[in-house]
């Protein structure tokens, strides 16, 4: 065989394997969103939760006019549609990551699977993926709610800042996920634990209660963690006085560092076996 031959096969078996890869992540993406379909608790706590936050919100605080931690004077109905928002983003990438991820893992689901030819790459990147279509699908009910419900409009120029930060946070989020399933042992302590972070994270975010409200030192403690800037990212591309594209840069920067540093945490300390004992 010539050496032209030679490096035509394996150029061919180059593209076979990214044929190979790109369809297994399509087949294991399609498993890991029919599982979750399939879990009422998930679904329920994922999609279903955050409409009726953002119902209630936007019912309760309609009339108001809020005035944000910038000095911008928003409607209550419009102000609350990107805080739910990212709620929503960080229950579908966050925290069903987190729980689902330790719950395969106690359960030794995860290292049967890993014991399969399945790469381990392909089945990070489809629970990301899957993390990322289960928050588009989100958002955009809540945004269809925002707008045939309560008459909240969503300024043209700022879709492709919605869109940019939806992906962004999604993605960041969900390597920030993945590190946070080193440090929890067990699936009963998954929730109790997303809980106790994420809970205190949203009141101090502005994301329950209206930023004028929230003491300065609160909101400068909430600026160090991935939440607040979400709210804010999402936030700036529905300011009516904001022009040009809209897409806050900053904001995105640190959402990414926040997923950099996830990634880390996780390439280094993630494990495939249950923590409580083998299996």
């Amino acid at each position: 065989m010539t050496d032209g031959s030679a490096r035509h096969v394996h150029r061919d078996a180059d593209v076979l394997t990214a044929r190979e890869a790109l369809r297994f992540v399509v087949h294991q993406t399609r498993y890991d969103l029919l599982v979750f379909r399939r879990n009422r608790q998930s679904t329920f706590f994922t999609l279903i939760l955050p409409i009726i936050f953002l119902v209630i919100f936007a019912s309760v605080f309609r009339s108001d006019t809020i005035r944000t931690a910038g000095g911008q004077e928003i409607k209550g109905s419009t102000y609350y549609v990107p805080q739910i928002v990212s709620l929503g983003i960080v229950s579908a990438a966050f925290s069903n990551v987190v729980g689902t991820v330790i719950t395969q893992r106690e359960m030794g689901v995860l290292k049967r699977r890993r014991a399969t030819p399945l790469p381990a790459a392909v089945m990070v990147l489809a629970r990301a993926i899957s993390a990322v279509v289960i928050a588009v699908v989100l958002v955009i009910a809540l945004l269809a709610v925002a707008r045939f419900v309560y008459g909240v409009t969503i300024p043209g120029r700022a879709i492709g800042a919605i869109i940019l930060t939806v992906l962004v946070g999604s993605v960041s989020l969900c390597c920030v996920a993945y590190a946070m399933t080193t440090l929890v042992n067990s699936s009963e302590s998954a929730q109790p634990v997303i809980q106790a972070i994420t809970l205190p994270i949203f009141f101090i975010s502005g994301v329950f209660f209206p930023e004028n409200i929230v003491p300065h030192w609160l909101l400068d403690v909430a600026n160090i963690f991935p939440v607040r800037h979400l709210a804010r990212a999402l936030l700036s591309a529905f300011d009516p006085a904001r022009t040009g594209s809209g897409i806050p840069t900053q904001h995105l920067l640190v959402l990414a560092a926040w997923g950099i540093g996830g990634a880390i945490v996780a390439i280094r300390r993630f494990t495939w076996t249950p923590r409580g004992g083998e299996r």
